[in-house]
């Protein structure tokens, strides 16, 4: 047998070849079956594994390859001045990349067209080791302690009695929750569904800090601007009509545009401040409620990234890629920002529960550099991760056998000062309604006018107290904006008695009285 027929001969995970991949060996030709069926068992109890614990969170999602390619600079100033990350430092260097959109909170086979933030995560393949930046299209988030993650989480998914999606529920945590008003203006907007991955923003959400070679800092956000066809988002209307034909437009539209060659393109932009308080504002620049206004904190490009690889894997790839916002190269640091420190634990601890303790090891979100640690053994050990020379007998350090030796610093380390009481509080400039109302007047007229239909629509199948809160709510970012929907409300028909939507309930109906009868068989 030649070479390349030989290649393609089927084999079991131990590399025996199959003769017969139709029948599992039995006592006679109609059973019973024995246990000595090695390759059946290999093969159906692998197949009872092929899935791994969906996210908790982001579970629909698709992904692409790509590179990131440095401007040597921020905005006109050399880079250097500010970071001394080394993939910013030198005008077209290039990165590899690895970037993963998705949905939020519903499941891992729902329309890409429903109401949700979109996740973007870009995993960079760095000379110094991996970074992740991890964020969502729209700037700025629901909360700003971590604490409410999970009670925020719980709300917006499905009721554990019921399994149905209750906009009452969400609206219920958000009408406690004053600090979501500003993101809840974005989501129920067009912003709220964006056409497709390919034509959406991103933003790393938090605020981080650059750390230049002095070890001096500053304030970053991070923000992906498209750089080939614009922005575009969907009204319900047609994200409904989208989805009766396909529940996954977005992903289909990004594996057909690599595949044709017209390969997404992104605009890194940072936005800068000082690494103090910044008394002047009337909120706090750590804030992730917030926007930085970018006609006084302009957007300054460092680079743009293009995705031109289609995975060879769902699975492999976009499935099991693991990010987390703790993952940083030298010169990027954090921020004191709470839901940063909150999320910087929570990515990682989620990752080993659900791949496992040696996630990172898979090849696609293992680093391109050496990896050399004294961690071993663990679920799904691939290899051991130590250097050419080191001892095998050595997995601690210090030591003077053989062991590993700790790196000398690029730079100077960065030390923020602390001194104050350690509380439970707020953040004292909360100023939770103020951007609403900016964004809000901000928008066109068609995008208030859908902002009000989707608000009143979900609104109208919520408690009276939950219409009322939410109402002072909006009044108190802007008074129109709290008139048009209390106007809404009065002329919706209420509908408290309800699970879920009233198109939920319309739904279920039609198909009760579309049904055709039938007998058995």
């Amino acid at each position: 047998m030649d070479k390349e027929k030989e290649d393609m001969i089927l084999t079991d995970r131990q590399g025996h070849p199959i003769t017969d991949n139709q029948n599992i060996r039995t006592v006679g030709n109609r059973g019973p079956s024995t246990l000595e069926n090695y390759h059946f068992i290999e093969k159906i109890s692998h197949f009872d594994r092929e899935r791994i614990p969906e996210r908790v969170v982001h579970a629909r999602g698709a992904g692409a390859h790509g590179y990131f390619e440095a401007y040597g600079k921020v905005g006109d100033e050399p880079v250097s001045k500010y970071t001394r990350a080394k993939l910013f430092q030198e005008a077209g260097k290039k990165t590899p990349v690895f970037v993963r959109f998705s949905t939020v909170v519903h499941g891992v086979y729902s329309p890409e067209t429903f109401r949700d933030p979109r996740g973007f995560a870009t995993k960079f393949y760095t000379e110094d080791g991996n970074w992740d930046l991890v964020g969502n299209n729209l700037k700025i988030f629901f909360i700003r302690d971590p604490l409410k993650f999970p009670d925020m989480v719980h709300a917006f998914k499905p009721d554990p009695v019921t399994n149905l999606q209750n906009p009452e529920r969400m609206f219920d945590f958000v009408s406690n929750s004053p600090e979501a008003t500003h993101m809840i203006t974005f989501l129920f907007s067009p912003w709220g569904i964006p056409a497709n991955y390919r034509q959406m923003q991103g933003s790393g959400v938090n605020t981080y800090k650059w750390v230049n070679e002095n070890g001096e800092a500053v304030l970053i956000k991070y923000h992906w601007e498209p750089l080939k066809h614009g922005i575009k988002n969907l009204t319900q209307q047609a994200a409904e009509d989208i989805q009766a034909k396909n529940v996954s437009h977005a992903t289909q539209d990004l594996y057909e545009a690599i595949a044709r060659k017209d390969y997404p393109e992104w605009e890194l932009c940072v936005q800068i401040l000082s690494d103090d308080e910044h008394p002047e504002l009337d909120f706090d620049p750590l804030d992730p409620t917030k926007l930085w206004d970018h006609e006084r904190f302009p957007f300054l490009p460092v680079g743009k990234m293009v995705l031109d690889r289609n995975p060879d894997n769902y699975f492999a790839e976009v499935e099991q890629v693991a990010f987390g916002t703790g993952v940083l190269v030298d010169g990027l640091d954090f921020s004191d920002d709470k839901l940063l420190q909150g999320r910087t634990f929570s990515y990682s601890d989620t990752q080993r529960h659900r791949v496992g303790a040696n996630y990172i090891q898979l090849p696609i979100n293992a680093p391109k550099t050496r990896v050399a640690t004294n961690q071993r053994d663990g679920q799904m050990t691939y290899h051991v991760d130590k250097a050419p020379e080191q001892n095998p007998h050595v997995n601690y350090e210090p030591s003077s056998l053989g062991g590993l030796k700790e790196a000398a610093p690029s730079g100077k380390e960065h030390q923020p000062m602390y001194n104050d009481r350690l509380v439970r509080d707020k953040i004292s400039r909360t100023n939770d309604f103020g951007q609403a109302g900016d964004t809000y007047r901000k928008f066109e007229d068609w995008e208030r006018d859908e902002l009000i239909h989707n608000l009143v629509d979900a609104l109208k199948i919520c408690a009276p107290v939950i219409q009322t809160n939410m109402i002072e709510h909006f009044t108190k970012a802007d008074p129109d904006y709290g008139r048009r929907v209390a106007e809404g409300l009065a002329q919706a028909k209420a509908d408290h008695k309800h699970l879920g939507t009233s198109e939920n309930r319309d739904g279920a109906e039609i198909a009760e009285q579309s049904g055709k009868q039938t007998d058995g068989y």
